[in-house]
């Protein structure tokens, strides 16, 4: 989820947390500390300075862990009672610290991307994958409430409120996963792929805009689809940006399918195989979900791949390409980044 997005959900959950009996004026400290404590895990985007390939093994990593929280609630409690002066030192905010560093976890792991929570003992990634990572009605929703709370500042229930429709909404967009998956497997019935698996992954503007995919060793066979839509949406020009991406997901009895290979086809699928496989990609095969075969680069030998569970069509380039090449044969691959 976007760090705004995080920070904003941290300090509406500060608000309606927020006792009646507080000491006077501790209220907009305790807010701010939860807004600042619930972007602050992804203070780890640092890793990226270090490359792409740290930044893929490392990001929600142990700033996302539940089992570092109560050292990194001590943490920024402590800093945050020096920065917001607060008079009764860092635990009074602890509390509120360790509500918005947990609510950033929970922010995280309700998109596709996946959460290390159990980091530095597990690399596995928690990912429930109900929402986008950028959602307008999730984040409007964190909004409205932070706007009546401010206008009602003697009462927290609106942001009680906001909290409860905010829960509310990913259980909604739950139920849209599950109708998701369930089309996929419809599709993969009716096509006899009874090997293949079924994963499903939001998609931006809609809840009811998702990406289902049908995939085996070898093929990934996805389309685009809206849940509720019972006509194709055309883009017009000059409709925005936002309409564009809205209109490539088809009602469900209109889907395209389309294909995708793991390692492509014909002359270059044993040797983008061969890559795949080698330790240079050990990192993005454990990263990648829906890795697909995306070409061969001409000069040095190198074998590209993505992950498809991030293409968005109307993307100029999706993200996380990642390649192995090498000079000549018989020498080890080693790994690109985008």
């Amino acid at each position: 989820m976007d760090t705004l997005t995080h920070a904003l959900s941290g300090a509406l959950l500060a608000r309606a947390t927020g006792s009646k009996d507080s000491p006077p004026r501790s209220l907009p400290r305790r807010v701010a500390a939860g807004f600042f404590a619930c972007a602050a895990p992804d203070l780890d985007f640092v890793v990226g300075f270090v490359g792409p390939v740290e930044y893929l093994a490392h990001h929600r990593g142990v700033t996302h862990s539940l089992l570092l929280l109560p050292l990194w609630a001590f943490v920024f409690s402590w800093l945050l009672a020096k920065i917001l002066r607060e008079p009764r030192g860092w635990r009074a905010l602890y509390g509120v610290t360790a509500l918005g560093l947990a609510l950033h976890i929970a922010g995280d792991v309700i998109t596709s991307y996946g959460t290390m929570v159990l980091a530095p003992l597990s690399d596995w990634r928690a990912q429930i994958g109900t929402t986008f990572i950028i959602d307008l009605w999730f984040s409007g929703i964190i909004v409205a409430g932070l706007a009546v709370s401010a206008f009602l500042r003697r009462s927290r229930w609106p942001a009680v409120a906001a909290s409860a429709v905010l829960v509310a909404y990913v259980g909604f967009q739950y139920l849209q996963r599950e109708k998701a998956i369930g089309f996929g497997e419809q599709y993969a019935r009716a096509q006899s792929l009874k090997s293949a698996t079924v994963a499903v992954h939001p998609r931006p503007v809609s809840p009811f805009n998702w990406a289902v995919f049908v995939s085996d060793d070898y093929v990934h066979r996805f389309a685009h689809v809206n849940l509720i839509r019972e006509e194709p949406r055309a883009y017009r020009p000059g409709e925005g940006f936002i309409a564009m991406l809205d209109s490539v997901y088809q009602p469900l009895p209109a889907a395209r399918w389309e294909t995708r290979t793991r390692y492509g086809e014909g002359a270059a699928k044993p040797l983008a195989q061969e890559a795949w496989n080698s330790p240079a990609m050990s990192v993005y095969r454990w990263f990648a979900d829906q890795p697909a075969f995306d070409g061969m680069s001409a000069g040095s030998t190198c074998a590209w791949f993505v992950d498809l569970r991030f293409y968005t069509p109307g993307r100029e380039a999706p993200p996380f390409r990642y390649g192995a090449c090498r000079d000549r044969p018989g020498e080890a691959w080693r790994l690109v980044p985008p």
